[in-house]
């Protein structure tokens, strides 16, 4: 997935214009390709997670590089790399991402769905709490309540679980800082030009992971079916497109648009998990989920209020 940090720096421009149907298309494009992320990587096996997620940073990268020749961008992307501190910046983007992704499919392939989306769900909240410890912002009230709450479900999902939900704190904590990270290169960096420098990054690794795996378990591509192959190839575009259709929605959508169509991606794969996959959801799962949804609700409150405030600011005469 694209970080939902990257939604909170969408342009809202559009605020006052109307809701752009395009714009709400792309949205929804781009998080319900995210939601279905598990599916697809189920359906990679037998190829465990160091494989996939090689071939995931390698395709990514050749899928961006086709991208940037079609569009012409090459100047653009040449101009970036000579930008030491954008190179450096999205070299620890990439490495945070890579966490990110390794997580992810391990969580998948290892029948955790319902725990990964429970990382999606509590990065907004992770954000949050990321931009005071970082940023050294400060939190309201409504904030503050909306943390507390989140801090309480972790303890109860703990509890539920005998030990500390690591891989949605993973998740959501490499996820929340990659967008800290993103955001201090700003919009110079589109989505692809980022992808792009990100993966020449992780390509080494990528390429010490495939060799790893052919010496110890064997590598699954063109050894299991031609379908089988085609999906691994489709990795890069797996990635790729939604990235490009949350940036398109980014630009015709307001923030609080963006802030809303988020959860589609974690809801999705909460019942992917639940329904298809039939993972235990025992009660205290279910009280710490709905301590989390609460949360997320405070905040959403919370960003309502705002943007009726700034409304009525902008509307008032000078």
């Amino acid at each position: 997935m694209s970080s939902s940090s990257e939604s909170a720096t969408a342009p809202t421009p559009g605020a006052a214009q109307g809701v752009s149907r395009s714009g709400l298309a792309f949205a929804i494009g781009a998080y319900g390709l995210w939601g279905f992320l598990p599916v697809y990587f189920i359906a990679l096996a037998p190829a465990g997670p160091f494989e996939i997620v090689a071939w995931r940073v390698l395709f990514s990268l050749v899928f961006c590089a086709l991208l940037i020749t079609v569009t012409r961008a090459w100047r653009h992307l040449a101009a970036l790399m000579r930008n030491r501190r954008v190179v450096l910046t999205m070299g620890l983007a990439g490495l945070l991402i890579f966490v990110n992704w390794q997580t992810y499919v391990y969580a998948t392939l290892t029948n955790q769905v319902v725990e990964a989306a429970l990382g999606y769900f509590i990065n907004p909240i992770v954000t949050v709490f990321l931009g005071v410890l970082v940023l050294k912002e400060r939190l309201n009230a409504t904030q503050w309540v909306a943390v507390g709450i989140s801090i309480v479900a972790v303890v109860v999902l703990a509890f539920g679980y005998g030990q500390l939900p690591w891989i949605a704190l993973v998740l959501a904590f490499s996820f929340g800082f990659y967008g800290l990270i993103k955001k201090r290169v700003g919009p110079q960096v589109d989505a692809v030009s980022g992808l792009t420098i990100e993966t020449v990054w992780l390509a080494p690794l990528a390429v010490v992971q495939l060799v790893f795996v052919a010496m110890t378990t064997g590598l699954t591509i063109g050894t299991v079916s031609v379908w089988h192959t085609v999906l691994l190839l489709s990795a890069g575009a797996v990635t790729a497109v939604p990235l490009l259709l949350f940036a398109a929605a980014a630009r015709r959508l307001p923030l609080i648009y963006m802030g809303f169509i988020q959860y589609f991606a974690p809801f999705i794969q909460f019942l992917v998990g639940v329904v298809v996959l039939k993972e235990p959801m025992p009660l205290e799962r279910w009280i710490g989920f709905a301590l989390v949804w609460v949360a997320l609700g405070v905040l959403t409150f919370d960003l309502l209020r705002g943007v009726r405030t700034a409304r009525r600011v902008v509307a008032e005469p000078a």
